[in-house]
């Protein structure tokens, strides 16, 4: 059973189609391409350091993959360190809470630093996800969230993001019904100006944990 969010109160999302942008797509997934290998090369080191302990902790495969649905409703494997251990989801799909007992001890501070996003530099160099956009959730809680937030698949029209604009104005701390306003939001409005806001917010939430679980 996917776990039941706070409020059941149903909605309707009207769709957002966004305006084409030729030369803000072709900077942004430029840019996309350029940082995801520079941040690959430069961190490389650091992450085979982060996968190591991961193992050493709990004795656990480093990686830990799962797929997500992306733009235009195509499924990916999108790639993360691992946090929880092999039987975290024994009961069923569910999103992680406030001081998870299924979180291991090197997948708290993973967690509360975002370092366990770090292999999605992969998914965004080969074109599965952006630096910034709607974070890629799993078909299971699309089919739920469709239920009550009706036409929450509209977010599925532009790439999903490693950070976004619904995570850095409350993140885990905000209900799907709460998200999707935001996410729909940076559909309408997105920009290269916008992106960079999300990133630095992003950056100063990495030093604070605001919002991390």
């Amino acid at each position: 059973m996917v776990q039941e969010t706070q409020s059941r109160e149903e909605m309707t999302i009207a769709p957002v189609m966004p305006k084409k942008k030729p030369v803000y797509l072709l900077l942004k997934r430029s840019a996309d391409v350029l940082f995801s290998l520079m941040l690959g090369i430069l961190l490389f080191l650091p992450m085979l350091v982060i996968a190591l302990w991961v193992r050493l902790d709990s004795k656990d495969p480093a990686l830990f993959k799962q797929e997500r649905v992306g733009k235009n409703g195509k499924s990916f494997v999108m790639l993360k360190f691992r946090s929880m251990g092999l039987d975290a989801e024994k009961d069923g799909p569910q999103w992680a809470q406030k001081e998870d007992d299924r979180v291991t001890k090197a997948g708290r501070i993973l967690r509360a630093t975002r370092l366990d996003e770090l292999p999605q530099l992969w998914n965004i160099f080969v074109g599965h996800m952006s630096f910034v956009g709607p974070r890629p959730e799993r078909e299971c809680f699309y089919e739920e969230f469709e239920t009550y937030i009706h036409g929450y698949r509209n977010r599925l029209v532009v790439r999903p993001g490693l950070t976004g604009w619904a995570q850095v104005n409350g993140g885990y701390d905000l209900a799907p019904e709460e998200k999707i306003v935001y996410d729909m939001e940076y559909i309408e409005k997105r920009s290269v100006g916008m992106d960079w806001r999300c990133i630095f917010r992003t950056i100063r939430l990495v030093f604070t944990h605001e919002g991390a679980r």
